[in-house]
């Protein structure tokens, strides 16, 4: 089995539900979920103009490879009403690959890692929770040190608001 960090995010309609619904998608149909970070709340990143999101990091141990990965992924995303109509805007679910195992996939329609980890703290901070001293594959360096790099100024928070 490999192990793959994925993140979550929702930014439109019932934020947790969303987040709830991918992760027993993703469960059911990629693999068992090991391990989930904090939900943190952040300003959106690229396109600001729009509600604030939901994100979470889940570790998920899987036999599918990373190209089957990602069509599960996309698969859920639709099923859960994911429209994609603009890059980094609003959507009802977003479920990214960020590192699978160790490897380093670089496809048209699929990056692992993914490529812009470094710059977000919304992704950063959950990962530096679950998987602190996982080495990123390319950069050479920690999620913890990613993290203390990061000249991102957007705020992440804790999100308060869920049982």
């Amino acid at each position: 089995m490999k192990s793959i960090y994925i993140l979550l995010g929702a930014n439109l309609g019932d934020r947790i539900a969303q987040l709830k619904g991918a992760s027993e998608a993703i469960e059911s149909s990629i693999g068992k979920i090991t391990k989930a970070s904090t939900i943190v709340e952040t300003e959106a990143w690229g396109v600001e103009d729009q509600p604030s999101f939901l994100n979470q990091i889940i570790e998920v141990k899987t036999f599918l490879n990373p190209i089957e990965a990602l069509e599960t992924c996309q698969t859920i995303e639709n099923k859960l009403g994911r429209v994609r109509s603009e890059k980094w805007g609003a959507r009802v679910i977003d479920i990214d690959i960020l590192y699978y195992e160790h490897d380093v996939v670089n496809l048209p329609n699929l990056q692992i890692p993914h490529p812009y980890i470094q710059e977000r703290k919304f992704t950063l901070i959950p990962l530096a929770e679950i998987a602190p001293d996982y080495i990123h594959p390319i950069l050479k360096k920690s999620n913890t040190e990613l993290l203390s790099l990061c000249e991102d100024s957007l705020e992440v928070n804790i999100y308060q608001n869920h049982v």
